[in-house]
């Protein structure tokens, strides 16, 4: 394992909800990164991690890698791959997403 992919394994397993993004949460740097952030407080998350991989080349392009997923935000919790910003509004949408974040 690279040095970047155990810097991406040690973020993603450190924190409970770690979302990688374009940005910040207070100043996303594209729409689904935006969009991201938004479905991730309606459902009350208030202990959210979040990288920006506008700042580090190495992890922008190691995630997409870490993942075998090519498309930025990534979202992880307790460890585990969920998904990108459509899958997280599909989730959402159907509850799941809220079950996976109290549980």
């Amino acid at each position: 394992m690279s040095d970047t992919q155990q810097r991406i394994d040690s973020l993603v397993k450190q924190q409970r909800v770690v979302l990688f993004m374009k940005g910040t949460a207070q100043f996303p740097m594209c729409g689904f990164s935006g969009r991201a952030i938004q479905i991730l407080k309606a459902c009350g998350v208030d202990d959210l991690s979040t990288v920006n991989v506008l700042e580090d080349p190495e992890i922008r392009q190691g995630i997409k890698d870490y993942a075998n997923w090519p498309t930025i935000p990534q979202l992880y919790v307790k460890g585990e791959f969920v998904g990108g910003s459509d899958i997280l509004m599909e989730m959402y949408q159907s509850g799941e997403l809220q079950q996976l974040l109290v549980a």
